[in-house]
Parts: structure tokens; sequence; C-alpha cells
């Protein structure tokens, strides 16, 4: 049961696994996620499924490992078993035809994108991709984005790879350039989707951001994945995790995605520590 039958290394600290899920493979569409527990007392976290394999009755996860629960999740092997997946939850992504359309993603954000990319040009849109990362280094999914889209840039803000800068310097440039999107997807850290909805709004461009806050149940119950979207409360859960990103109040996300900072460092320094002396 939720056995990892296949792992990984992508880039530092940021893994793939292929699991065992039939259930979830059979119902599973671009978009949508599972919530990971990796042990009885470990805590609840939301994973976007990258991909899925029915034949197999396997779902891919991506993810990088900042924390207690993630690095506890890279630790495992192939062969051992994740103690609960939940899912397939939240809206999957409307996939249809819109003709030319953008996605940028900064880091780890390729992961949300791979699978609904790829559905998107089988529908026959033209894929125009910007990654962006911090380093070469942490760039993944270059080969995987490479086979699917018509135009591919790559930035680093170190200058290590690609162009140097931010993947929004690209994205603006394009436009004004005279680049034409009928759909701009976004998913990644919180400030560089918020630039990417500043810089689209200004075209009228609609732009869809998948958004990653502090989730708990995964059903809309607990109420701590809230998000302000046009002046009301959405939760990530049941109501996204897409949203227009025109609507997002990106500043109040931001905020509250810090709220257990201190908390969440604490937890993974004494989870080191607790590595250390048991080794």
């Amino acid at each position: 049961m939720n056995k990892i039958i296949k792992k990984e290394i992508l880039a530092e600290k940021i893994k793939r696994i292929e699991v065992i899920a039939e259930l979830i493979s059979k119902k599973a569409l671009p978009g949508q996620f599972v919530i990971v527990r990796v042990d009885e007392k470990g805590e609840r976290i939301p994973l976007t499924i990258a991909g899925i394999d029915k034949e197999k009755g396997t779902i891919t996860l991506i993810f990088q490992e900042v924390g207690t629960s993630t690095t506890k999740l890279g630790l495992l092997k192939e062969g051992d078993e994740i103690f609960d997946l939940v899912g397939p939850l939240g809206k999957p992504t409307e996939i249809k035809n819109y003709g030319n359309v953008c996605i940028i993603v900064g880091g780890v954000g390729a992961a949300f994108i791979i699978w609904m990319g790829k559905e998107f040009k089988e529908k026959g849109n033209k894929i125009t991709t910007i990654i962006g990362a911090r380093t070469k280094n942490l760039i993944i999914l270059e080969n995987e984005m490479r086979q699917i889209s018509d135009n591919l840039y790559i930035s680093t803000d170190d200058g290590s790879y690609g162009e140097k800068g931010f993947n929004t310097h690209i994205l603006e440039r394009l436009l004004e350039g005279g680049a034409k999107f009928d759909l701009v997807l976004t998913a990644g850290p919180i400030l560089m989707m918020k630039k990417v909805a500043e810089i689209t709004k200004r075209y009228n461009i609609k732009t869809i951001a998948s958004l990653n806050p502090i989730m708990m149940d995964g059903t809309g119950m607990c109420g701590a994945c809230r998000v302000s979207c046009g002046g009301k409360t959405k939760f990530a859960c049941v109501d996204g995790p897409d949203f227009d990103a025109h609507m997002v109040d990106f500043d109040e996300l931001l905020k509250r995605t810090s709220l257990y900072r201190e908390k969440e460092k604490e937890s993974y320094e004494n989870f080191l520590k607790g590595l250390i002396e048991n080794s």
C-alpha cells in the first residue's frame, strides 16, 4: 500500500518518486493534489500530482526537502511505504485549446506544471515555457519541458545557466516585444507569482496561479488554506488550487504562509539533531 517503486534525485534536495496508488491514479486529473503523511505521527502536507500511470496504478510526486516532513519523505527508499496518501483533491485545471499558452515557473514550481503542460500541448496549444531558479543546480525538468514547448527560456538569479536575472524579466521582455499569449499559467514562489500577475494584468491576459498555502485536511473543513480572492475568502483545497492570479491577495498569502516559520525551523532543527544522535 502506497509503496514507492521508483525514486530519482532531480536536483539538490529535489526528489521525484513514483508511488503505488491505484484508486488515485484512476481518478486524478492535471492540477489536482494529494495529502501525504509520511508516518503515523507526521503532519499532513499537500503535494501536487506530477503525473499518473493508470496501467501501473501509480502516481508521480515531486517535492523539495525544505522542512521536517519533506525531509522525512526524501529519506524513504524504493520499496518503502508512505503511511497515508489521500486524493485526488482540489479542482482539476481547465484544459482546452486557448491558442498561445505561456507557462512560467520558479524552482520546484515546475512540478506543478509538467503534467498539465503536456495536456495543453495535446489540445493543440502553442506552448512557451519560462523556467527560473536561483542557480543552475536547481533547474529541474528541463528536458521534459523542452519536449512539450515550442519556445523554452531559462533564467537563473546568479547567471550560472540561461539568462541572468528573474524569469519575470523574460516574460516582460517577450510581451514588450509583441508576444501574444491567450493564457498564462504560473507556479512557484509567491513573490514571483505576484510579479507575473502584475505584468499580465497590464496586458489583460488571463492568468492562472497554482497556489500551495498551508493546508491540513484538504477538504475545506479546517480553513487553514484560506486565500483572499477578489475580496472573498476561498479555500485552496476545494476552490483551488488554481485561482485567477489577478484576483489573489498575494501579500496576505505571503503573511499566512510565514505564520509558523519559527515553529517549522524549530521542528526541522530538532529532527536533524535526532538524526545525528541516532546515526
